[in-house]
């Protein structure tokens, strides 16, 4: 626009100049940027989103699931490891069942013979008629003829001097019994007895080994009949195992250590069939196989959670999002004009871009994490005090020593932060200050100056960055400190309690997951948490830009224009910014007739552009009243008052669109000779003619249009769409003085019939005008047209008379 009064896009109070007040440039909030009221702005998002609570509840109830089911997944594994390391091993268990149970049945049997050989041998009646025969048989040697003359005198056999006599001898003296079946000579007898009397001294040791030697040596000194009779059948386990299978056994047994699974895997093949059916390694494949069956399921449910979780969560961020950004363009198109006098445009695009995106990430992702951080962390912390207190005290107490050093690390960091991010938005600034007016800085010879200026805040930067990165390096490698130390204290201690019996093999492996799901959240923890006070200070930022107040409501206003007349008045205006002190419309009173041109002309600062946003409703007036055709605007709704005008301005406007778009904006159903004819008028015809694809050529950073040639578009567009009445605002100041001409004839054939108001400081563009209105400190001081206004050589023909004095 023309006037320095005009402060912002449509005028107003002073502008603020940085779009960086907030952080980042563009006005972002910082990484590291804390909000004021953290609980409060997350109760607001939270309940921004109430549409999508429920969805949102079940999100998260998705992730603290999935979560469980990966807490689940350790133990199970633990279970399947002591199965499948169970399952390469003898069944020990067995090998004992197997060796109590022919011990025992040696033992009863061993004491049932030895009570019968007993009782066979004390029968005196029947010692006495043996022993009568012995002496009177020929088989009987004459040496032990005398020895049972002997021993008949001492009146009881002494088992050494008996061990002594010949096997004829003893099969005469004690005949045959029968026990459990077997038959068992004399002289067996006698053997038996000195078998079991040794036993008895080697089976009182307390070394079971040596015990186990005894034993086996016992069943070989026997006779086969005796054997028969002490070692008969047994079973075990539906496994009948003879009695050469368990003499066979126990030599086996007798040789090795039960305890060493080494040695007894070494000599398994030794073993009898019968015997190595019971304790050979074997799988029990049906309770791996459900074991896996269950994992597998587990955790394809944990990944379809985390999956229906991420597709929920996405949804409700992106409709968040999308509501977010809706409201935050309704509320532009809400706001009074002073409030983007107080705001830069950069700033209002952070919070509809920036602040938006931070806060749909932060729903995203950071929410979710700290849920499922938070519940794997305290999970894992219950699982493992649940499977094994001692081994959870050790791994947390050496995950605590890396718990500290994160600890003074961060609160050393965190000041090295804050400065990188302020030696960053310091450096942002300088670069796109230098580089929006790097043409003055050539011009003036300053390139050595800007450059030692961004060295020095490039080096600030270097310094802080490189502190901040350092510390932050140290992190990852701290955190891979403690998920070891906590690895080696559970291998250490879960080491010595699995040699003590105390626990499994599989609960170590337990807890080497655990220990990892135990430090991994700590970190994502941490990082969430920044993220969401990032997003609370953009949600400080949105919700401070939806709150702000908004114009008033006009929908109860009845007043209507279908087509203005034309005629205007100002009746005593007054007006003043917000936040200013001092009137910029004094008293200002002015009647402008139908189809009359009007000029407002007087120096900078007069209040010229002022006029034409308060005839346009920009502003409320503070005194007065404006009425088109006796209409009051404050009575109308603004919409229905812009209706009445087309703008043109010194400014120019395009979007990114086709050159048909920007000719017809907002203008419906426009005919192509209209547009033809628009165009021609103001001489955009050739240039039309010459692009790729005239009308539908699109228009953006790399289609190359003059100042000039967009100056004559948007003039184009104000002859297109045709409404009752023009403002124009420097409308030729960008062409040359021949296009000038032919657009100001068009001009003058488009205000035909139309009430214009042409604000202009080449004062000779306005000659023609039917009214002149000149303006000074807020005030018409004169008015008239242009010859009578020269012949009274007042202030107006000192600003005309000034022009040509300057060019001369």
């Amino acid at each position: 626009m023309s006037e320095a009064e005009q402060k912002g896009s449509m005028g107003g109070a002073p502008r603020a100049t940085a779009a960086r007040s907030h952080g980042e440039p563009g006005g972002g909030p910082r990484g590291g940027e804390k909000a004021k009221n953290f609980s409060g702005t997350w109760k607001k998002l939270l309940g921004y989103s109430r549409r999508d609570a429920a969805l949102l509840v079940v999100a998260l109830a998705c992730v603290v699931v999935a979560t469980v089911f990966t807490l689940v997944g350790p133990n199970k594994l633990g279970d399947l490891t002591d199965l499948i390391s169970d399952g390469i091993k003898p069944d020990t268990d067995a090998l004992e069942e197997v060796s109590t149970s022919i011990v025992d049945n040696m033992g009863a049997n061993t004491e049932t013979v030895a009570q019968q050989i007993g009782a066979n041998m004390q029968d005196q009646q029947a010692l006495q008629q043996n022993l009568a025969a012995a002496l009177a048989s020929d088989e009987v040697p004459d040496a032990d003829k005398q020895s049972l003359m002997a021993m008949a005198q001492a009146g009881e056999p002494d088992l050494d001097a008996l061990a002594g006599l010949d096997d004829k001898t003893l099969d005469i003296l004690f005949g045959e019994i029968e026990v459990n079946g077997s038959a068992i000579s004399g002289s067996e007898q006698v053997a038996a007895l000195q078998a079991i009397q040794s036993l008895e001294t080697t089976s009182s040791s307390d070394d079971s080994q040596e015990a186990l030697q005894g034993v086996s040596s016992f069943a070989e000194e026997l006779p086969d009949s005796v054997r028969d009779a002490i070692f008969t059948t047994v079973e075990v386990d539906g496994t009948e195992i003879s009695s050469q299978d368990q003499v066979d056994t126990l030599s086996v047994l007798s040789g090795i250590d039960t305890d060493d699974t080494e040695a007894v895997m070494n000599n398994l093949e030794s073993l009898p069939d019968s015997v190595y059916g019971l304790i050979k390694p074997t799988m029990d494949l049906a309770a791996i196989r459900d074991i896996a069956l269950f994992l597998v399921c587990l955790y394809v449910a944990s990944f379809v959670l985390q999956e229906v979780q991420g597709w929920i969560t996405a949804s409700v961020t992106q409709h968040f999002s999308q509501k977010m950004r809706d409201d935050i363009s309704g509320k532009i198109n809400r706001l009074p004009m002073s409030w983007y006098n107080k705001h830069t445009t950069g700033d209002v695009m952070s919070i509809v871009t920036n602040d938006v995106d931070l806060i749909g990430q932060s729903l995203n992702q950071s929410l979710s994490t700290l849920v499922s951080s938070v519940v794997l962390f305290l999970g894992s912390l219950i699982m493992m005090l649940v499977t094994d207190v001692r081994m959870t005290l050790a791994a947390v107490a050496a995950c605590l020593i890396g718990f500290v050093l994160i600890f003074l690390i961060m609160g050393h960091s965190q000041k090295y932060f804050a400065r990188q991010q302020h030696d960053l938005g310091k450096l942002d600034g300088y670069i796109e200050e230098n580089y929006a007016g790097h043409t003055v800085v050539q011009a003036y010879n300053g390139e050595k100056n800007a450059e030692r200026d961004f060295e020095a805040l490039n080096a600030d930067l270097r310094k802080s960055g490189f502190r901040a990165q350092c510390l932050s390096g140290l992190m990852q490698p701290i955190m891979a400190f403690i998920g070891n130390l906590g690895y080696v204290a559970v291998c250490v201690v879960g080491g010595v309690l699995t040699l003590n019996g105390d626990i499994e093999f599989g609960v170590i492996v337990s807890f080497m997951l655990y220990v990892r799901y135990f430090t991994q959240p700590l970190g994502q923890i941490a990082q969430a948490m920044q993220s969401l006070q990032s997003a609370a200070a953009a949600g400080e930022r949105v919700f401070g830009f939806l709150e702000e107040p908004e114009m008033e409501d006009e929908s109860g206003k009845t007043a209507r224009l279908q087509k203005a007349k034309g005629q205007v008045d100002f009746d005593h205006v007054r007006f003043r910014y917000d936040g200013t002190d001092h009137d910029v419309i004094h008293d200002f009173s002015a009647r402008v007739e139908p189809g009359q041109k009007v000029a407002i002309v007087g120096p900078t600062g007069a209040g010229k552009t002022t006029m034409v946003n308060l005839l346009m409703r920009f502003y409320d007036l503070d005194g007065g009243e404006i009425r088109i055709d006796g209409v009051p605007t404050s009575s109308m709704r603004r919409e229905d008052v812009h209706s009445q005008f087309c703008m043109v301005l010194q400014d120019t406007w395009l979007f990114e669109g086709t050159v048909r778009e920007n000719l017809v904006y907002n203008t419906p159903d426009v005919s192509q000779q209209k547009i033809d004819d628009a165009c021609h008028a103001v001489g955009l015809d050739h240039m039309i003619a010459t692009l790729p694809q005239g009308y539908d050529t699109v228009l953006n950073d790399k289609t190359g249009l003059s100042q000039g040639q967009k100056q004559q578009l948007t003039i184009a567009r104000a002859m297109i769409a045709d409404k009752p009445m023009l403002i124009l605002d420097e409308a030729t100041s960008s062409v040359d003085t021949r296009t000038e001409l032919k657009i100001q004839n068009a001009m003058d054939a488009l205000m035909e019939g139309r009430t214009s108001f042409v604000i202009a400081h080449r004062l000779s563009t306005i000659r023609d005008a039917d009214l002149i209105l000149v303006m000074r400190d807020g005030n018409i001081v004169e008015s008239g047209t242009h010859e009578d206004l020269l012949a009274r050589g007042g202030f107006y023909a000192t600003l005309y008379n000034s022009q040509f004095e300057d060019a001369s």
